[in-house]
């Protein structure tokens, strides 16, 4: 019996292996979520503790992702993705132990802030650059729809839901066992994967023996990305729209949520969830197609023009509008990247990929703190209609000039990947 496409790299043992590790390792992460605000309210912390500990999360992640990246470049990547999970155990099995010893404090959970985020430095690269060698070219878009569909249902939705009704249990810390059960579960099943050597085609240049350093190796991947104006040109967008609009989305909606629809909380969560359930089904249903035979374009233009309702967000006064908006900007978002981590995986020479792939990530990353600190003060001077309209209508803008600069159109119709 033939699998539909979206199913199909589960027909191959190491992808099923290493795709139930990367749910269980997701899951503890958005377990983790809540875990850690329980920690800080329990010890008494204010927000203002919260947010520093959650801050060096922050910091873990960019301070690591990158290394992660020439790390999954240089080591074998099942040694890599083992030690993270057992790195994930033993954080999660002390913070579980300093809990039920009652000596627990704020410095602990925010070097556990920081060891979780830095080990997800060194995981999503690995990840990324294991797929290529254990499946076919033709599978890769469907698993990427997984990971696309895994990450906000149980990142995002199931995880931070499971880990509040945890809290409610009467055993200290239980969402932090449940943490470490996770990461267990993850690396036995990654103690049973076997990824292929990296396999070299195309001529072998010449190098020097003694092994090029770390700082070489990341010199090079930033040559690379300079010296492919596809890849330039993508980032740049992305490091633009992700500046545009992450900090209206995470700072500014909920405002509007709470006094301008006169919700609650709780109903915005309800409309992050909504969100998050979206993003999940637009990477399913590019997981069940053929990657578009225009593969750029019709990338950016999912990213870009799929901004577009974000502009009824700041002038809507329906919920049910301001939901819809989010959810079509949701699943474009997650069919697009879809595509994206596919074209990395295909366009990008395999002993670069990790590289390439953490700078993707650092990317997302740089910008995310930067735009969420001037949302509030620009919204003091823009009206949020401004604010929205102006994120929903630059974002395409910018992307058409990506498209343009980058020679898209020219470079897909160069490198067919049907």
């Amino acid at each position: 019996m033939k699998l539909p496409r979206a199913l199909r790299p589960f027909s191959s043992r190491a992808y099923t292996v290493l795709a139930v590790a990367m749910c269980m390792s997701v899951f503890g992460s958005g377990l983790w979520a809540v875990a850690l605000v329980a920690r800080v309210m329990a010890l008494g912390g204010s927000a203002v503790q919260l947010s520093l500990v959650t801050a060096a999360g922050a910091v873990g992640m960019v301070c690591f992702v990158l290394l992660g990246g020439v790390t999954a470049d240089r080591l074998p990547l099942g040694l890599i993705l083992r030690c993270v999970e057992v790195t994930n155990l033993v954080t999660a099995l002390t913070i579980v132990i300093l809990t039920w010893t009652d000596t627990l404090a704020l410095w602990h959970l925010a070097l556990a802030a920081f060891v979780f985020a830095a080990a997800v430095g060194f995981f999503y690269p690995a990840y990324s650059a294991a797929l290529p060698r254990i499946l076919p070219p033709d599978q890769l878009l469907a698993a990427n729809g997984v990971e696309g569909t895994a990450r906000p249902l149980l990142q995002i939705a199931a995880g931070p839901a499971v880990g509040g009704v945890l809290t409610g249990l009467a055993l200290p810390g239980a969402s932090v066992l449940a943490i470490a059960v996770c990461h267990a579960i993850a690396l036995s099943f990654m103690l049973r994967l076997r990824i292929p050597e990296r396999e070299v085609t195309g001529p072998i240049p010449a190098v020097d023996t003694a092994r090029p350093s770390v700082l070489r190796d990341l010199v090079d991947g930033f040559r690379y990305c300079v010296r492919t104006p596809w890849l330039l040109w993508t980032l740049l967008w992305a490091m633009s729209a992700v500046f545009l609009f992450i900090g209206p989305l995470e700072v500014l909606v909920p405002f509007l949520v709470v006094d301008r629809l006169g919700g609650s909380l709780a109903s915005y969560g309800a409309m992050l969830g909504l969100y998050g359930v979206s993003t999940a089904v637009g990477s399913s249903i590019m997981a069940s197609v053929q990657l578009p035979r225009k593969y750029l374009t019709t990338m950016v233009w999912l990213w870009g023009f799929g901004t577009l309702p974000f502009g009824l967000v700041g002038g809507t006064d329906s919920w049910w509008v301001m939901a819809a908006a989010l959810c079509i900007f949701g699943a474009t978002g997650g069919a697009g990247q879809v595509i994206w981590g596919t074209l990395l995986q295909r366009r990008v020479p395999g002993h670069m990929l990790g590289r390439i792939s953490s700078l993707d990530f650092f990317v997302s990353l740089s910008l995310m703190p930067i735009s969420m600190a001037v949302a509030g003060p620009v919204s003091q001077l823009l009206s949020p209609e401004a604010i929205f309209w102006g994120v929903a209508l630059l974002t395409p803008a910018l992307g058409v000039v990506a498209v343009v600069v980058g020679r898209m159109y020219r470079d897909q119709a160069a490198h067919p990947l049907r």
